[in-house]
């Protein structure tokens, strides 16, 4: 990762806003700018760019940190890097992430004569466009979940528990080198597929029914997600066209990803689909996310967002729809915007899978 040429575009990005430096405290974005994986860091990201962490990260810093002169503080680095503001006018700090604590605290710190500017979303900014070497971390991300998949279905049986199920998928995953999972396993079965967000229960696996599973790995620090809906069972004839409305949803948001695109059309594409098939009010979420060092990150694709779509981005396409009494649907795929249109990186089918009990 060229983490020299990241500041270069940041400092940029301060001089449009007038800013002398920044103080990175939120820890995706320190390890974007600088390549620290610890979980205490702050980078005062300025022309001289300065590292500042504690003791217990002395070797580890010295190894990862690039582009930045590291200090080893005694005591709090935030107070540290607060000090080494001395001189400077105008300072941004994080403001969608630092606490209030520790605003009070860099206000201490600082003294008078240096003003504090809350800079939201500068960082982001940068990450929500990714680079060669992320895109091939997230494809190999990508790649490692997807391979999980048709091997974690052999363990569907009515009265398995969900939660069982999802310590079986991380158990997998880790043994296939994950460095941990991208949010709590999503197995939401039977009734609870209508809950968009059902994490893993007790909940025993019914002989019949729709089960939405939504889960995603961390591997170099990339994260994966990924869902799929399963039937156990032989699906009904409403479900089935239940679920062929959600795939045609979703591939007409897939097909609208585009650069000059925004974000919104993208939404109202899959929307316009659900509302046709009379399930627009049981879609009750966005249309997707990017994703990167972290699971939720720029761009939103929802109803309104103007955000312009750039090659290099990496978003989900996830409509679903939640309907109480029949059972929840959501397909997701992870895109690609390539300078041409999109690519899809996620290589699992969508066909409706009937899990039969052996």
């Amino acid at each position: 990762m060229n983490y020299r040429a990241r500041q270069a575009k940041l400092l940029r990005l301060l001089e449009e806003q007038k800013l002398d430096a920044l103080l990175v405290t939120h820890l995706p974005n320190v390890r974007y700018l600088s390549g620290f994986t610890g979980s205490a860091g702050v980078l005062l990201a300025a022309p001289r760019a300065v590292f500042f962490t504690d003791g217990r990260y002395t070797e580890q810093a010295r190894q990862q940190v690039q582009g930045a002169r590291v200090t080893i503080a005694k005591g709090s680095p935030l107070a540290v890097a607060a000090r080494q503001c001395q001189g400077l006018k105008r300072v941004g700090y994080e403001a969608d992430t630092l606490t209030v604590t520790q605003f009070h605290a860099l206000q201490q710190e600082m003294g008078k004569g240096i003003r504090l500017v809350p800079a939201s979303g500068l960082v982001e900014r940068l990450r929500a466009v990714k680079d060669a070497g992320e895109i091939e971390a997230i494809r190999r991300a990508v790649e490692s979940s997807s391979a999980l998949f048709r091997p974690w279905l052999k363990h569907f049986k009515p009265g398995v528990t969900e939660t069982e199920l999802a310590a079986r998928l991380e158990f997998m995953a880790r043994k296939a080198g994950a460095e941990g999972m991208s949010f709590p396993t999503i197995v939401a079965s039977g009734e609870r597929s209508w809950l968009p967000h059902g994490v893993a229960s007790p909940a025993a696996l019914p002989a019949q029914g729709f089960v939405v599973l939504d889960y995603g790995i961390v591997l170099g620090g990339y994260c994966s997600d990924m869902t799929r809906t399963v039937h156990l069972g032989r699906a009904t004839a409403a479900e089935q066209v239940m679920y062929g409305a959600v795939l045609e949803a979703q591939l007409a948001g897939i097909s609208a990803v585009a650069p000059g695109t925004t974000a919104g059309e993208v939404d109202l594409a899959a929307r316009k689909v659900l509302q046709k098939a009379k399930l627009g009010r049981y879609y009750t979420h966005s249309t997707g996310h990017g994703v990167g060092l972290e699971i939720h990150e720029a761009p939103r694709v929802g109803t309104g967002s103007q955000t312009v779509l750039e090659p290099g981005m990496v978003i989900t396409i996830e409509p679903g729809a939640y309907v109480p009494g029949k059972g929840g649907v959501r397909i997701e795929d992870m895109v690609l915007v390539t300078a041409t249109g999109y690519e899809v990186l996620t290589p699992v089918g969508k066909t409706l899978l009937e899990v039969h009990e052996n």
